[in-house]
């Protein structure tokens, strides 16, 4: 890969976003190509961490790159892509339509999501969720940093059920989810949250497939809670 030149004018997160989708579509990034450190790629574009977040963030939604807690960020591959892309759209457009459909579609299948992940997650899956809770037990003041930690924990999560399809639907409403946590911050439902993060990673190290299953419902409840406030 091509190191990337600095650059010099306005909506410099846009810019970053050309540049990378640039050297994707012309082969120079490949799928399954790790991107460059936050910190790498701000010295080569001479911007800011900040930038570079929102930069990634737009390629992410649109199907370009998809981030691993703990690994770092991706080139996505065609096919996931254009399912990443299709599942966003449909997603968002019932988000539109009302605000409780992201609750309730997550209410459906992420409790499952907690019950596969209690009986199939590895040590590093673990290693992973422990992480994600411990960093948002240090963040509850800090917004950016606190839903970045949760978001992560649920990718975790996602990925420790050892099913690929399940990461690829809960990555293509990261924009949604992001959203929805911000709102919930600003109710001061980060301890809230943080308190039900602890009971779901409890009962995965416990490998307790129903507490974990009911750990995320009390969750969802909280969240559908702290959404109408």
């Amino acid at each position: 890969m091509r190191k990337f030149s600095p650059l010099h004018s306005a909506r410099l997160d846009e810019q970053v976003v050309a540049r990378i989708e640039s050297q994707i579509l012309n082969g120079d990034l490949r799928p399954g190509d790790q991107l460059p450190t936050e910190r790498a790629l701000g010295d080569q574009f001479k911007v800011s961490r900040t930038v570079i977040r929102e930069a990634v963030k737009a390629l992410r939604a649109r199907g370009l790159v998809s981030s691993e807690q703990g690994r770092g960020t991706f080139v996505a591959d065609g096919t996931a892509r254009a399912a990443r892309n299709s599942l966003g759209l449909m997603m968002q457009i019932g988000a539109s339509e009302s605000p409780d459909n992201l609750v309730e579609a997550r209410e459906i299948f992420e409790p499952e999501i907690a019950a596969l992940a209690a009986k199939r997650a590895t040590p590093n899956d673990l290693a992973r969720l422990r992480v994600a809770v411990e960093t948002m037990e240090c963040a509850l003041n800090d917004a950016d940093a606190f839903i970045e930690a949760d978001l992560a924990f649920h990718l975790a999560l996602a990925s420790a059920t050892r099913n690929q399809i399940i990461p690829t639907l809960l990555d293509s409403i990261m924009d949604l989810l992001r959203e929805q946590r911000l709102k919930i911050f600003r109710v001061n439902g980060a301890p809230r949250g943080q308190h039900h993060h602890k009971k779901i990673l409890k009962a995965i190290y416990a490998r307790d497939a129903d507490a974990a299953r009911n750990a995320m419902r009390a969750h969802l409840k909280q969240v559908r809670k702290d959404s109408q406030q």
